[in-house]
C-alpha cells in the first residue's frame, strides 16, 4: 500500500498522530507486497482468505481473531402439518420440568468439532512462516497462498456435503466420518516433507471443518430442550472462538523452536480422536431415528438424553408430529420456487450482509491501530480483540432465548455502524487528533463486541429455524456457500480497494453496509424466539 494513500493534510499534530496508524498499515501492505508473508484471517464467524495475489499477512497467529460463521447451523426437531400447508419442522423436543437425563455431556463432545473448526482456521497463521522455510518455499508467496487457501476450498465442499451425510447416515455417524479427514489432514500436515503433502492435508482438514459447520449445530439443536435451544446453539460459536485462541497460544513457542509448527498441527489429532470416540458413546438424534422407523432406538436415545420418565411424552410428540408426513425432500431447483424463494434469499442475505459488514477490515488493521495507541505487542492486541469476541459471544448466548434473534441482529448492526463511523472519523477529523489513537482502539473493540453480539452468531443459528424440513439441508448448504464465497472475494479484493480509495473511505462504506443491514433485517427477518415453525412458515413460505 502506498503511504501516500493515507496522507493526511492539516496541522502537524494531527498528521503525526494519524501517520502512526497509517504507517503501520503501510508497513503491513509493504510486507505483503514484498512477498515475505501471507495472511489468513480466521474467526469464530468464518474465515477470510486474503489470497496470495494481495498478500496474506500471517507471520503470527495472534493476528488471527476474526468473527465468524458463523459457521454454526441450527435445526429443529419435529414435523407437523399446518392447515393447508406442507409438513414442516416444529420446535425441538419440548422437554420441560424435572429430568433425570442430561444433554450437556453430548453437547460437549460435539463441541470438540467446533474447537477443531477454530483451531484449523487459526493454526496456519503462526506456522506458515516456519513451515515455508522447512519446505523450501519461503520466497514463493504463490505456493504459500495455496497452502493457506486450500482449506477454504475444502470447507466449501464440506459445507455442501455435511447436511446430506447427516440425513443419510445419522448425526453421530457423520461426526465419526468427519473425524477421518480431520485426523488424516492433521497427520499429513504434521509429517509433511513436501508441498503436495501439506496442501492435501490442508484440503482434508478444510473438508472436515466444512462438515462440522453443518452438523455441530444440527445435532446440538435436535437434542436440546426447547427452553435453552438458543443458549446451547451459540455454544458452538463460543467453542470456535476458543479454538482460535488455543491456536494463538499454541504458536507462542515458535520463536524459540522453529520446528514447533509440526507439533502445532499434530495437537489437532487429540480432539479429532476424542471426537470419534465420544460419538461412539453418544446417543443419536431421537428425531432422526424416528424418521428412519427405528422406534425402539429412538426410545433408548430419549431415555439417555432426558430420562426414562420423558420417553412417553417425547414419543407422543414425535408420533403426533409425524402423522401424515409423506412429502419428499426438495430438489435444488425447488429452493428458487415461488414458495421458498423469499426464505432462501433471506438466509443467503444474512451471510452476504455479515461478510459485507467489514469484519475483515477491522481485524486486518487492528495491529496498526493498537500500535498507534502504544500497544506494541501483537499478542496483547490479538488478546484484546479475542477477549471482546469471547465476551460478546457469551453475552449473546445468555440473551438469545430472552432478547430474541432479530433484536440482537438490530442491536449488533447498529453498534457496528457506529463503531465503523468512529474508526473512519478517527483517521480524518482534525478535532479528534489528540484522541485519534485511543478512539481507533475503542472503535475496534466496540466493533468486534457488537459483531459477536448478533451479526456473528445469529445468521447460522436462524437459518434452520426459518427453513422448512424438506429444504433445510440444501438451503443451509446454499447459504453457507454464500458465506465462504463472500469471504474469498472480500479477501481477494480488499487491499486493492483500500489502496484506491483509502481506509477511512472504506470504513465509512462498511458503516453504510451495516445500516443497509438494519433496514433489511427490519423489513424481512422475523423473530423466531418463542414462535412455532408453522407460524414462521405461514409468514415466510405460505402454501400455494
Amino acid at each position: 500500500m502506498q503511504a501516500s494513500t493515507f496522507t493526511v493534510k492539516g496541522n502537524t499534530a494531527f498528521g503525526l498522530q494519524n501517520r502512526r496508524i497509517l504507517q503501520g498499515v503501510s508497513d503491513l501492505r509493504s510486507r505483503t507486497l514484498a512477498g515475505k508473508s501471507l495472511r489468513m484471517t480466521g474467526s469464530c464467524f468464518g474465515v477470510s482468505m486474503e489470497s496470495a495475489s494481495m498478500g496474506i499477512e500471517l507471520g503470527r497467529a495472534r493476528r488471527t481473531v476474526q468473527s465468524v460463521f458463523g459457521s454454526s447451523a441450527k435445526a429443529r426437531s419435529h414435523r407437523v402439518r399446518a392447515a393447508g400447508e406442507d409438513i414442516e419442522d416444529a420446535a425441538p423436543l419440548k422437554v420441560q420440568g424435572q429430568s433425570s437425563g442430561s444433554v450437556l455431556p453430548y453437547v460437549g463432545v460435539a463441541c470438540l468439532a467446533a474447537i477443531l473448526f477454530g483451531y484449523h482456521l487459526g493454526v496456519v497463521n503462526g506456522a506458515l512462516e516456519y513451515l515455508a522455510k522447512d519446505l523450501g518455499i519461503a520466497e514463493n508467496t504463490v505456493i504459500q497462498g495455496w497452502i493457506v487457501s486450500t482449506v477454504l476450498a475444502g470447507a466449501f465442499v464440506g459445507s455442501f456435503t455435511g447436511g446430506a451425510l447427516a440425513d443419510k447416515f445419522g448425526r453421530t455417524k457423520t461426526f465419526i466420518l468427519d473425524a477421518i479427514p480431520l485426523s488424516v489432514g492433521a497427520f499429513l500436515c504434521t509429517t509433511a516433507q513436501s508441498v503436495q503433502a501439506m496442501i492435501i492435508g490442508r484440503l482434508l482438514t478444510g473438508i472436515g471443518i466444512g462438515i462440522s459447520s453443518a452438523i455441530v449445530p444440527l445435532y446440538i439443536s435436535e437434542i436440546s430442550p426447547t427452553e435453552i435451544r438458543g443458549t446451547l446453539g451459540t455454544v458452538n460459536q463460543l467453542f470456535i472462538c476458543i479454538g482460535i485462541l488455543v491456536a494463538l497460544v499454541a504458536g507462542l513457542p515458535l520463536s524459540g523452536n522453529p520446528s514447533w509448527w509440526r507439533t502445532m498441527f499434530g495437537l489437532a489429532l487429540i480432539p479429532s480422536v476424542l471426537l470419534a470416540i465420544g460419538m461412539v458413546f453418544s446417543p443419536e438424534s431421537p428425531r432422526w431415528l424416528y424418521q428412519q422407523g427405528r422406534i425402539s432406538e429412538a426410545e433408548t436415545s430419549i431415555k439417555r438424553l432426558y430420562g426414562k420418565e420423558k420417553v412417553a411424552e417425547v414419543m407422543g410428540d414425535l408420533e403426533a408430529s409425524a402423522q401424515g408426513s409423506s412429502e419428499p425432500d426438495a430438489g435444488w431447483l425447488d429452493l428458487f420456487s415461488s414458495r421458498y424463494r423469499k426464505v432462501v434469499s433471506i438466509g443467503a442475505a444474512m451471510f452476504f450482509l455479515q461478510q459485507l459488514a467489514g469484519i475483515n477490515a477491522v481485524v486486518y488493521y487492528s495491529t496498526a491501530v493498537f500500535r498507534s495507541a502504544g500497544i506494541t505487542s501483537d499478542v496483547a492486541a490479538s488478546a484484546l480483540v479475542g477477549a471482546a469476541n469471547v465476551f460478546g459471544t457469551t453475552v449473546a448466548s445468555s440473551l438469545m432465548d430472552k432478547q430474541g434473534r432479530k433484536s440482537l441482529l438490530l442491536i449488533s448492526y447498529t453498534g457496528m455502524a457506529a463503531s465503523m463511523m468512529l474508526l473512519s472519523l478517527s483517521f480524518t477529523w482534525k478535532v479528534l487528533t489528540p484522541y485519534s489513537g485511543t478512539l481507533a482502539v475503542l472503535g475496534t473493540v466496540l466493533y468486534v463486541l457488537s459483531f459477536s453480539l448478533g451479526a456473528g452468531p445469529v445468521p447460522a443459528l436462524l437459518l434452520p429455524e426459518i427453513f422448512a424440513s424438506r429444504i433445510r439441508a440444501k438451503a443451509v448448504a446454499l447459504s453457507l456457500g454464500v458465506h465462504w464465497i463472500m469471504n474469498f472475494f472480500i479477501g481477494l479484493y480488499f487491499l486493492s480497494i483500500v489502496t484506491k480509495f483509502g481506509i477511512s473511505t472504506v470504513y465509512m462504506g462498511f458503516a453504510l453496509s451495516c445500516l443497509v443491514a438494519v433496514v433489511y433485517i427490519t423489513g424481512n427477518v422475523v423473530e423466531t424466539k418463542g414462535r412455532s415453525l408453522e407460524e414462521i412458515e405461514r409468514e415466510l413460505s405460505p402454501a400455494i
